[in-house]
C-alpha cells in the first residue's frame, strides 16, 4: 500500500487529541497521562499522530514542501505506535501505518537524514544496522557448543540480532538464552557467523526496499536450515518477522515466538524450574514492538462501504495491540522465586517507549534519551530496584541514560534474572 491508500483514515482525524494521551478509562496518573513522546516532548500539534495524518494528506495534495522542518517532523518520531493504539480505543482509523508511508515517501523522493542514510549503508554493505561493526557476528557464541544452522538441521532457530551481536553488555542476553533452551532439551541452532540483519528497522525508518531485500535473503536462510520455529530475544526483530514479513508475504509457515513466550512455555511444561532466589524487587517496562506492535498481522481484502459511518465489507479487524506479548514475560518473571513485581503507571498497549525506536537514537540522541529519563522516573516512583524489560534496544537506551542521569536503578532482561534462578 501507499500514503494514498490511507487518504480516508487521513481525513477521518478530527483532532480530538486522543492520539497524544492515554485512554481516560486507563489512566492511573496525571503526571503519566501523555502517551506520546513526541507530542509530550516538543508540545506541538504537528508532532502527534494527529497532526502528522494531516501533514500526510498536505503531502499528497502537494500543499506542503519537503523542506527541513517538515523532515524534523517526520524522523522526530519513534514509530512506537502508541498514537494509534490511543486512537483505535474509539475509533477505526489507522495512524501508525500512513505516518509509515510518509516516511517511504520522503526516502524513495530522496528526502532523508544523514544519521540513517549512515545506517542503511552499513546493512547495505555489511548486512548489519550497526556502522562500523569491528567484532565477528558469531563471536558472542564462542564456547556455546550450539549446531550451525547452516551446517546442520535444527528444529529451532535462534536469532540474535545486531545489537546483541556488536555490543558486549548485551550478549549475556543470548547466551543465557542458548544455555536454557539446551537445558531443556530443545534442538536449537544459531547462523552464527552468517546470520544477518532481519531489515525490520530499515523499514521503520521508511527504507522499504531495503527491508525487503533482507527479508528475502533471510527467509532464504531460514528455509534451508529446516527450522520450524525463530525465537529471538530482540523485540524489534520479533516484530520484523512477526508482522512485515508477514504483511509482505515473507513468513510463511514460520512460528515466531520472542524468547520470554518460549521460555514461558517451558516453564509452564515443567523442562524448566527456577528454584534458586532472586530477591529484587522490579518493574517491568513493555517494548513497544514486542507489546502493542507485536500483535499478528491481520490479513484483510475487502473495500469500504460508501456513506456516513465507515464500515467495511467484509468485515475489517483492527490491529489494537490487545493482543501483543504482555503475559509471557511478566509470567516468567513471577516464577522466579524471591522477586517481586510491580507494575508502572503506563503498561501493555499504553506503555510509554524507552525512546531509542524508529531511528531517534541514531539521528536525535538527545530526544531518545530525554524519553528514556520520563520512563526512568516512572519506573522510580514504584519503588522498584530495577527495570526489568525484553528488549535489546531498550536495555541499551536506558542503561546508557541511567549512567548520564546518576539514578540507582538497575537494568535487566527477563532472561537474565530466569538464569540467575535457575
Amino acid at each position: 500500500m501507499a500514503l494514498e491508500d490511507y487518504r480516508t483514515d487521513m481525513e477521518m482525524c478530527c483532532r480530538c487529541s486522543i492520539c497524544k494521551f492515554v485512554p481516560l478509562e486507563k489512566l492511573t496518573e496525571k503526571r503519566h497521562s501523555y502517551v506520546c513522546p513526541s507530542i509530550a516532548r516538543y508540545n506541538f500539534h504537528t508532532y502527534s499522530g494527529g497532526g502528522r495524518t494531516s501533514m500526510g494528506l498536505a503531502l499528497l495534495d502537494e500543499e506542503l514542501e519537503y523542506d527541513e522542518k517538515l523532515l524534523e517532523v517526520v524522523y522526530n518520531c519513534q514509530m512506537c505506535g502508541a498514537c494509534d493504539m490511543s486512537c483505535k480505543y474509539a475509533m477505526d482509523i489507522e495512524v501508525l501505518e500512513p505516518i509509515n508511508e510518509i516516511r517511504i515517501k520522503c526516502v524513495e523522493g530522496g528526502h532523508t537524514v544523514p544519521a540513517l542514510d549512515g545506517i542503511i549503508s552499513s546493512l547495505r554493505n555489511q548486512a548489519t544496522m550497526v556502522p562500523g561493526a569491528k567484532a565477528k557476528r558469531g563471536d558472542w557464541a564462542a564456547g556455546l557448543d550450539v549446531k550451525d544452522i547452516t551446517k546442520q538441521q535444527a528444529g529451532v532457530i535462534y536469532h540474535a540480532g545486531c545489537r546483541v551481536c556488536y555490543d558486549q553488555d548485551l550478549r549475556q542476553v543470548a547466551t543465557n538464552t542458548i544455555e536454557l533452551l539446551k537445558k531443556a532439551g530443545i534442538d536449537v541452532g544459531i547462523a552464527g557467523e552468517n546470520e544477518i540483519c532481519c531489515g525490520g528497522r530499515a523499514y521503520q525508518m521508511g527504507y522499504k526496499e531495503d527491508f525487503l531485500n533482507q527479508a528475502k535473503k533471510y527467509m532464504e536462510i531460514i528455509r534451508k536450515s529446516g527450522a520450524k520455529t525463530l525465537v529471538t530475544g530482540c523485540a524489534d526483530c520479533y516484530h520484523a518477522f512477526k508482522v512485515p514479513y508477514d504483511k509482505f508475504g515473507l513468513k510463511g509457515d514460520l512460528e515466531v515466538m520472542h524468547a520470554t513466550e518460549y521460555l514461558a512455555r517451558l516453564i509452564e511444561e515443567g523442562k524448566l524450574k527456577p528454584t534458586k532466589k532472586v530477591d529484587i524487587k522490579v518493574t517491568y517496562h513493555d517494548p513497544c514492538h514486542l507489546g502493542r506492535l507485536g500483535e499478528p498481522y491481520i490479513h484483510w481484502e475487502g473495500n469500504p462501504v460508501p456513506g456516513h459511518i465507515r464500515i467495511f465489507d467484509p468485515p475489517k479487524e483492527f490491529r489494537r495491540g490487545t493482543y501483543g506479548v504482555y503475559e509471557p514475560p511478566r509470567d516468567v518473571l513471577k516464577s522466579i522465586p524471591g522477586l517481586k513485581l510491580v507494575e508502572m503507571d503506563r503498561v501493555k498497549e499504553y506503555a510509554w517507549c524507552c525512546g531509542a525506536g524508529g531511528g531517534v537514537r541514531e539521528s536525535n540522541p538527545d530526544f531518545a534519551k530525554w524519553t528514556a529519563r520520563e520512563r526512568i522516573s516512572e519506573a522510580e516512583s514504584t519503588g522498584a530496584d530495577a527495570i526489568v524489560t525484553a528488549c535489546s534496544g531498550c536495555e541499551q537506551n536506558f542503561k546508557e541514560t541511567i549512567d548520564e542521569c546518576g539514578s540507582s536503578l538497575k537494568v535487566y532482561d527477563v532472561v537474565e534474572l530466569l538464569a540467575r534462578a535457575i
